[in-house]
């Protein structure tokens, strides 16, 4: 009798297991082109399509996704807020294997959640280029409603590796094309010249909300998205997807309000809004009403409002969304100088500190007296679960506090003031709480992304707090998340603006005394790797002025933490002065710099007409004053000390920079530098040395 029920029990299981529907996608990575600008560009595609295709599964079944790496170089795909096993997670060198140049992986995983997620390279800057598609998980009873998917994303002309290294170099190009400079003498317009000051003292860059200028923002791979098949009165369920490399998007619609149902895949009570900012990387299901048979715009504009993406929703007179005014940058400022000083710890978005610049949110002064009713825009507190989210109360709750930090000057993005490549492992039980407080000690937004895991947001609504796998941490907010420890090996949790992931914002949870990874070996030169991913990012810069006085040049290559640097001047009179520096850099803003270095110089001695060569060895620091002015000190190899006081890059107006230069050497320079391009500068200088001169620089 025994054997006959453990025989019915097997023949049962076996029927489950066969009856699984096994679902399974071909995929192929290569290379592409596209033109979103009217330039044709290289990209990178899934199966010839950016957005990649969107892959559909229903809640139940197994996913066998077969991926060929048609490229020269290792490629991944993540399979972003999926719950599945640890090395099916698609991180190369730390869950998965990376695929290998011309190879093929298979990932095979139980579907065991339903809602709207997306995938993407986990490689390099792979995702800007175009590796990022919808991952959709129908439920078993998926109510009978339209639906349709919204993937946004944001396109760069330049190469990914371009635009890093611009950010490393703090160009201001970027801000130039956005119209965002904060100049002196935009500031004079503005009658914000104290504020400019009291910025500049404080040493602070100047206030954007994004840092990247990008050449199109796209709906499902286009500027504009039209699905004429809606009617009047239909409701439609939009699964919006912000699979941006760095961008943050309002999301407005023409037709009715935003009822949001669900985030990050979860459901949540439906809450009724006028508009919602979505973070990078998250998902939300909105559900609108098509109010008459016109065409109605669900419009999605970035942050910094230079441009928009549109969907366009039914068919006849277009009705189009309003258009969001140009931020008031100065008003940013004022913000950010007052937050330096003060210690304010806001929560869950409730107060949007960014509001001072958001022209649609406070009364108009020429209206005084007239009714005014602000936008209602989502944040984190409203978001209410419908079923309870509470975590088991006897588990043992680990406590962990990090605070996110960086470096603007030197796009270096941090967690406690350490990269990714200065950190060790977090480790945390399985069956124990998590508990995460985190704190953004920066200007910047960060869209924290935990890997494997659901986590709850603490927002005030008790055992019904939400379950997102994204969190928005907003400057100078606080906000505290906890999940329950049930998984094992090691997960990734770090910010998903790309940009500041690889300049080193991430953490690695690691679960204690987990088996062994089948497929990336747990050794300390696999984890080293894929750690120093923001130490291997180095960055070079150079520009050489040719001038009616002399030939100037200047070039540097560095990482986070070392650099190497050369500064030449060259007149056929006077001769060739070269400096030569090898330093690393010290401290949570790295204002202090330590080097050693040499100078090679022919010169010419007029009392004899003969050259001299002279080699000097010299040991010195630099430090950022207050109105960034560099202060160095060295001493030769011949015990000769020369202090030097030099500012670089003043903004006069949007488009000219001054620079001043002296030391005890009785050197000084002044000079000025207009910006035509991002390559190209019309330059001139006084040198005491070679007089006055003008001419071109170019720029890398």
């Amino acid at each position: 009798m025994k054997f006959l029920t453990t025989m019915i029990f097997v023949a049962i299981l076996s029927f489950v297991v066969s009856a699984q529907n096994v679902v399974r996608y071909d995929l192929t990575i290569d290379h592409t082109t596209v033109n979103y600008s009217g330039k044709t560009k290289k990209a990178l595609a899934i199966n010839g399509q950016i957005p990649a295709p969107t892959l559909t599964f229903t809640e139940g079944d197994i996913a066998e996704i077969h991926v060929k790496n048609n490229l020269n170089e290792e490629s991944s795909l993540h399979w972003h807020g999926i719950l599945l096993p640890n090395e099916q997670d698609g991180v190369p060198y730390l869950t998965t294997t990376p695929i290998v140049p011309k190879g093929t992986h298979v990932f095979r995983f139980p579907i065991r959640q339903n809602g709207t997620y997306w995938y993407h390279s986990h490689s390099n800057l792979q995702e800007q280029k175009g590796l990022y598609g919808a991952f959709i998980i129908n439920k078993k009873d998926e109510p009978k409603l339209p639906t349709y998917t919204v993937l946004l994303s944001d396109w760069t002309d330049e190469s990914p590796h371009e635009v890093h290294r611009s950010l490393k170099n703090a160009n201001d190009y970027y801000a130039i094309k956005k119209d965002a400079v904060q100049s002196y003498g935009e500031a004079a317009k503005a009658g914000a010249i104290k504020e400019k000051f009291r910025q500049e003292w404080q040493r602070m860059n100047a206030m954007d909300v994004s840092d990247v200028y990008y050449d199109a923002f796209l709906t499902n791979g286009k500027k504009m998205d039209v699905q004429a098949q809606f009617k009047a009165g239909e409701k439609v369920r939009l699964r919006v997807i912000n699979g941006s490399a760095s961008t943050y998007f309002w999301l407005q619609f023409a037709g009715s309000h935003l009822s949001v149902v669900a985030s990050d895949g979860i459901d949540v009570e439906p809450v009724e809004v006028d508009r919602m900012l979505i973070a990078v990387a998250e998902t939300f299901d909105v559900i609108v009403t098509i109010p008459e048979n016109k065409q109605f715009e669900f419009r999605a504009t970035p942050e910094d409002r230079t441009s928009s993406t549109s969907l366009w929703l039914g068919s006849g007179e277009k009705v189009n969304a309003p258009v969001l005014p140009k931020l008031k940058l100065f008003e940013g400022m004022k913000m950010m100088n007052d937050m330096s000083k003060h210690t304010m710890k806001m929560s869950y978005q409730q107060m949007d500190m960014n509001e001072v610049m958001y022209e649609e949110t406070t009364p108009d002064p020429t209206k005084i007296g007239e009714p005014f009713t602000p936008p209602l825009t989502l944040n984190y507190a409203m978001l209410k679960s419908p079923t309870s989210t509470k975590l088991n109360p006897n588990a043992p709750v680990r406590e962990l506090k990090f605070r996110l930090t960086g470096n603007m000057n030197r796009y270096m993005w941090s967690m406690d003031d350490k990269p990714l490549s200065k950190s060790d492992k977090i480790m945390i039980r399985k069956g124990e709480v998590v508990r995460i407080t985190l704190y953004n000690d920066t200007m910047m937004r960060h869209p924290m992304h935990l890997h494997g895991h659901f986590f709850r947001v603490l927002n005030g609504q008790g055992d019904f707090s939400p379950l997102k796998n994204v969190m928005d941490i907003m400057p100078m907010e606080e906000n505290v998340i906890e999940f329950d420890a049930n998984e094992e090996k090691d997960w990734f949790f770090h910010c998903h603006i790309l940009y500041h992931m690889m300049a080193g914002m991430g953490r690695v949870f690691s679960y204690e005394n987990s088996p062994p990874n089948t497929q990336i070996a747990p050794t300390k030169k696999n984890w080293n790797y894929f750690k120093n991913e923001d130490a291997r990012m180095l960055h070079g810069m150079f520009n050489i002025s040719a001038q009616s006085n002399g030939i100037f040049g200047h070039g540097m290559l560095m990482n986070n933490y070392y650099f190497g640097s050369t500064k030449f001047h060259f007149n056929p009179k006077h001769g060739l002065e070269s400096e030569n520096k090898f330093g690393r850099l010290f401290g949570k803003n790295q204002f202090f710099n330590a080097f050693v270095g040499f100078e090679l110089n022919r010169e010419e001695h007029h009392a004899d007409n003969m050259w001299e060569n002279e080699f000097i060895g010299f040991a010195g620091f630099e430090y950022t004053l207050p109105m960034f002015v560099k202060a160095e000190g060295r001493v030769d190899h011949k015990g000769r000390f020369r202090l030097q006081f030099e500012r670089e890059d003043l903004a006069l107006s949007k488009r000219l920079r001054f620079n001043a230069m002296w030391n005890t050497d009785k050197e000084y320079e002044i000079g000025l530098k207009y910006i035509l391009s991002k390559r190209w500068q019309l330059s001139g200088n006084y040198y005491n040395h070679y007089g006055f001169g003008a001419g071109m620089t170019f720029n890398y």
